[in-house]
């Protein structure tokens, strides 16, 4: 049987094992602080700072829950919180959806999530889409389209129905995530200045 110098081993159990342990590292989630505002004002650098602003607020919003927090829910006809943050994950990928060009079919099985995965996804989604507006041209703004696909029945709205739909009910719900938090006994981080776009420490 063939001798490997103890080093040698050593590096072969790393190569083999590094891509693992690097594929279970959790990246860090984006927007704990606002990124640095585009150096122009155009369509699309407007539009992706709006979206920013959605993703910064709903990581503090969602900060620190707890699961007594995603319980909570102010009466017996309301959503809860975590059913609240469902939502508003579906409405991240109607934003991303529409700047990939991608349609949204309705009745589409999705996996049960957990709050963090729920959490990561949906300030990802917001990001991916920030960062593929920062990089489009104004007039791609034009083929950004809402489509939302049932069965055969396809409906498509232009650009502008994403600001007045999803990204404002998105920013919607975050405030009523801030609310409910408030509710049961975890209110938001004082220190965070949605105005300055991080936490003052």
């Amino acid at each position: 049987m063939r001798k490997y110098p103890r080093y040698t081993l050593a590096f072969i159990i790393l190569a083999l094992t590094a891509p693992w342990l690097a594929y279970g590292q959790a990246s860090p989630l984006p927007y704990a602080e606002i990124p640095a505002h585009p150096d122009n004002y155009t369509a699309t650098t407007v539009a992706a700072r709006m979206v920013d602003g959605v993703g910064f607020r709903y990581y503090w919003a969602t900060a620190g829950l707890r699961p007594e927090d995603l319980a909570f829910r102010p009466n017996d006809e309301a959503r809860t919180t975590d059913e609240t943050l469902d939502h508003i994950l579906s409405l991240s990928r109607v934003i991303v959806n529409s700047v990939r060009q991608k349609p949204n079919i309705r009745g589409t099985a999705t996996r049960a999530l957990s709050f963090s995965e729920k959490r990561a996804e949906t300030l990802n989604n917001l990001k991916q889409a920030s960062d593929i507006l920062k990089a489009s041209t104004p007039e791609a703004l034009a083929g950004y389209n809402l489509i939302f696909k049932n069965g055969d029945q396809v409906t498509e709205y232009p650009f502008w129905n994403q600001l007045n739909g999803p990204i404002a009910d998105a920013l919607w719900h975050i405030g009523q995530v801030v609310s409910f938090r408030r509710s049961s006994g975890n209110p938001f981080d004082s220190r965070v200045s949605v105005l300055q776009g991080k936490r003052i420490d």
